[in-house]
């Protein structure tokens, strides 16, 4: 039949209408590389789709059939159907060797066989061939004999003996007619050569060798020995073994030996191919007589063949939500082999949440089977395995891919539980706080995350004030400068939402803590500062020992941690060794008891410093007097109850003093010197130790002089050996002064008007003294 010729209505056979042929969606299941039919999906009716051949089809098979599966849809069904394929006559009978020579024996006697030819014809029934014809001749008269096969082959009966003499050569024609209408013929020639003097023909030893062969027989196997003898002697006892009558196929899977008849396999058996080979043995002696033997090979089917598995239908990807007994794939399995050995079961391997289940003749469906997460298993490489009832069995695996795809199922998920951040204080607006995280392990919108904080306030401000978040990336800022001391940490809750439908959530609590900065310098409680105009005293007893507490100095920073450590130093003291100051504790102490010399009035000023980096620190200034009571340091304390910025001008004042009454002192002595000498006569300066002459006693005044004026003459010393920072001065003892400074040195007493005078000078000298000495420890004092 041609291309699209119409088999049947599949759709009116299933008694399907035609508003359900469109929602069933018939069509064939292709299983095989060449598809014969193809079924209309409008009218449902079974079309031919490619040239059928039934002889390439079904080969020696009389009743050949074809067999493949419908599928419908909604709801899935699967219908076999099977097309028998009629024959026609459209091949013409053919013989194997068309040119066929026999060599008889003139000695030959009538009534002797020759198998001449074997048609063949892949038609069949009446269409195949179904007799031999035979030209007109005198020697030879045509049977038709058919073997156990059911072939149908010629042999050529002698009736009249030949004559070589006469006739030693000719030809006869020989046709092979099939039953068709009209029949067919194909021809073949029979050359005759005869031969002389060979009257006794080979003999077989059976007539037919049966042989059962397993097809994994090797190369080379020995299948069997034909054996046919000669009761001749000489050169025409000798056999030789030779085909005469054998199909191609066969010719190529074995081979006669023709000196001892053995048949040996050539090439790999396959059941599945071919199962029986037909052939027949020709023995031929030395002097040109044969005999026939036909051999049959039947060959045993082994398990060679592994089960193959052919995917039909498959969903990719499936749904993670998918229920269970939702259809995965649809497999067939088929098995070249026979009987048990094709036999095929199927099972998934390793612990799958799918199942496979069989639908009818050699299909399967694949199912799930259990819960589906594409989280925790993305895809699946299902593994079917096939496995024959042969022995030993033998399998085949396929392996499916199967995606599952996603549903948003998962919220986002943070990192931490709750997070801490820390932010060191005066920080610019805009600056970067933290980094915050959350993942969801759905794809693609269900894992795409933004984040937000959650409306809150923070000291009756929004927190929108405080911080913002990028809500692509979960990067935190400040948006203003944070203050330690004003407060020390807020927290805010961050949302994180997916862009799935619906969307998921999840939120987490933040803790921001502002870290502390050296930004405040120490501040000094006590003690306390004075307002302008006054000073602040401690009264330290006289008598205090070393180790004896002064005071305490106490501060305190606003900072926190390290920044707020605290510590003293004894920056500045009138007697820098009669302090200390305790390092970390503030306590300023005596190092040693008070001594004469040291001034009653002790200014300390006090450097307390944190440890900060860098570092910031405070002074305070503390003024010290000596005192046994309180009344005793009154004055003190009245006369250092100035401003400080008018005691350093004070001090100013009296360094400017202090140099001027130098300067004045030392020309009073220089004077009094000078003066001194005039009167003695005596022109060697500093002569103090020389004897004074009584004639020079006398006192020598200027003619006018005021009061306040020195009107005595006198020799003055300086003493080289004081180790303290001040003039000595003579004292007014009139035995010291005359034995050191103007005495005689042989020891005489002095007159009365010399002692007189020296009193005079001596009175003087203590008076210039006491004031000189008064001055002294005042500037002194002041400082």
């Amino acid at each position: 039949m041609e291309k699209g010729s119409i088999v049947g209505n599949l759709a009116k056979d299933l008694g399907l209408s035609a508003g359900e042929i469109a929602n069933h969606n018939l069509h064939v299941l292709s299983l095989d590389k060449k598809q014969y039919f193809t079924i209309s999906a409008e009218n449902g009716k079974l079309y031919v789709s490619d040239r059928i051949d039934r002889e390439e089809i079904c080969g020696e098979i009389e009743l050949c059939l074809i067999n493949f599966e419908v599928m419908a849809e909604n709801p899935m069904n699967i219908y076999h159907v099977t097309v028998t394929i009629q024959d026609i006559n459209d091949n013409t009978p053919h013989f194997l060797n068309e040119d066929i020579r026999l060599e008889p024996s003139e000695l030959t006697l009538p009534g002797a066989r020759f198998v001449v030819g074997h048609a063949e014809d892949p038609d069949a029934g009446m269409n195949s061939l179904q007799n031999y014809q035979l030209s007109s001749n005198q020697y030879f008269t045509l049977e038709t004999r058919e073997s156990e096969d059911g072939n149908k082959y010629a042999e050529l009966v002698l009736i009249k003996q030949l004559d070589r003499e006469s006739e030693s050569s000719f030809h006869i024609t020989l046709l092979a007619v099939d039953g068709g209408k009209p029949a067919k013929t194909g021809t073949a020639k029979i050359w005759v050569n005869v031969i002389d003097a060979n009257d006794n023909p080979p003999v077989f030893a059976q007539e037919l060798y049966k042989v059962n062969l397993k097809e994994s027989v090797p190369k080379g196997f020995s299948v069997v020995q034909v054996k046919a003898t000669d009761r001749d002697e000489g050169p025409n006892a000798l056999v030789s073994y030779s085909f005469s009558n054998i199909i191609e196929s066969a010719r190529k899977m074995f081979l006669l030996d023709p000196q001892n008849g053995t048949i040996m396999v050539m090439e790999t058996l396959d059941f599945e191919g071919k199962d029986k080979y037909t052939m027949t043995v020709e023995a031929k002696d030395g002097g040109g007589l044969v005999a026939h033997s036909n051999v049959e090979i039947k060959i045993i089917d082994e398990n060679d063949n592994t089960p193959e598995i052919v995917l039909v239908s498959s969903s990719n990807p499936i749904p993670e939500d998918s229920a269970p007994g939702t259809l995965v794939a649809l497999v067939h399995v088929r098995d070249r082999d026979s009987g048990e050995n094709g036999n095929v079961i199927c099972h998934l391997l390793s612990n799958l949440p799918f199942q496979i289940v069989s639908t009818s003749s050699n299909y399967y469906k694949v199912l799930t089977d259990g819960v589906l997460d594409r989280e925790n298993t993305p895809e699946y490489n299902i593994t079917i395995t096939a496995t024959d009832n042969g022995n030993p069995p033998l399998s085949t695996l396929k392996t499916i891919l199967v995606q599952i795809s996603d549903i948003n199922d998962n919220q986002p998920s943070f990192e931490k539980p709750s997070y801490t951040a820390y932010m060191p204080e005066n920080n610019p607006s805009g600056a970067y706080i933290f980094k915050i995280k959350a993942s969801d392990p759905d794809l693609d919108r269900n894992a795409r995350i933004t984040y937000s904080i959650l409306k809150s306030n923070v000291a009756d401000l929004p927190i929108s004030s405080y911080v913002s978040i990028n809500s692509e990336t979960g990067i935190i800022y400040a948006q203003r400068s944070f203050d330690y001391e004003q407060f020390r940490e807020f927290q805010l809750e961050v949302k994180a939402q997916d862009g799935g439908s619906p969307p998921l959530s999840s939120i987490v609590m933040m803790k921001v803590f502002i870290v502390d900065q050296n930004d405040n310098s120490p501040q000094i409680l006590y003690p306390s500062p004075g307002v302008e105009g006054s000073a602040l005293f401690e009264m330290i007893p006289r008598s205090a020992d070393a180790d004896y507490l002064v005071t305490k100095v106490v501060a305190v920073d606003a900072d926190s941690g390290h920044n707020a450590w605290l510590s003293y130093h004894l920056l500045q003291a009138t007697e820098p060794g009669l302090f200390t100051i305790g390092h970390h504790t503030g306590e300023i102490r005596t190092s040693r008891t008070f001594l004469e010399r040291d001034s009653v009035k002790q200014r300390v000023i006090i450097l307390v410093k944190d440890n900060g980096h860098p570092s910031l620190s405070a002074t305070v200034t503390l003024n010290m007097v000596f005192a046994e009571n309180f009344q005793e340091a009154l004055p003190e304390m009245k006369s250092q109850s100035i401003s400080p910025d008018y005691q350093s001008d004070l001090q100013f004042y009296l360094v400017l003093a202090l140099a001027l009454i130098s300067f004045l002192f030392l020309l009073t002595v220089i004077l009094a010197i000078l003066m001194k000498l005039r009167r003695s006569g005596n022109p060697k300066f500093l002569q103090c130790f020389a004897p004074v002459s009584h004639s020079s006693a006398g006192a020598i005044f200027p003619p006018n002089f005021e009061d306040g004026t020195l009107p005595y003459s006198y020799q003055l010393c300086l003493s080289s050996e004081s180790r303290k920072n001040e003039f000595t001065f003579l004292t007014p003892n009139v035995q010291i002064i005359d034995n050191i400074l103007c005495g005689d040195k042989s020891g005489g007493p002095l007159t009365g008007n010399e002692g007189s005078q020296l009193e005079s000078d001596v009175a003087n000298v203590n008076m210039v003294s006491f004031y000189s000495s008064k001055c002294l420890h005042a500037i002194q004092g002041c400082f």
